[in-house]
């Protein structure tokens, strides 16, 4: 059970009432996500993160289904469902196809696989690499 309770839209006014709506019309919602409204107990967090998110997660050197990916890959990494979930669909929205994410799902298995062997074998870092 969790500590705090969502922040409902009917509830939210000020700062919260104008993040919700600009969350709604930017990614085209009929409602605003869970995240968004628990996170809105502190109304700066929830500005802050609105407007991080928009600044890293839109397109640039990288594109925006490559950088949902990677999300998710950090997710599954992570172990948060909630995150999977809202951005393998939101990868999905943009382009990315069934076969992309198990492809990146499998890299990350496999990253986390060869990671964990590096570190328990203590490997040491070849010259080349340096």
């Amino acid at each position: 059970m969790s500590i705090f309770k969502p922040i409902e839209e009917d509830e939210a006014t000020g700062k919260v009432k104008e993040v919700f709506n600009d969350i709604k019309k930017v990614r085209k919602l009929e409602s605003v996500p869970n995240f968004w409204k628990y996170i809105a107990n502190d109304p700066e967090t929830l500005d802050r993160t609105w407007k991080s998110m928009q600044q890293v997660m839109k397109k640039g050197a990288l594109d925006e289904i490559t950088k949902e990916l990677i999300y998710v890959a950090v997710s599954v990494s992570n172990g948060c469902e909630y995150c999977i979930k809202s951005h393998s669909l939101a990868a999905m929205k943009k382009g990315a196809t069934n076969e992309m994410l198990s492809e990146m799902i499998a890299v990350t298995g496999m990253a986390n696989e060869a990671n964990r062997l590096v570190e328990g074998y203590q490997v040491e870092i070849d010259e080349k690499f340096k």
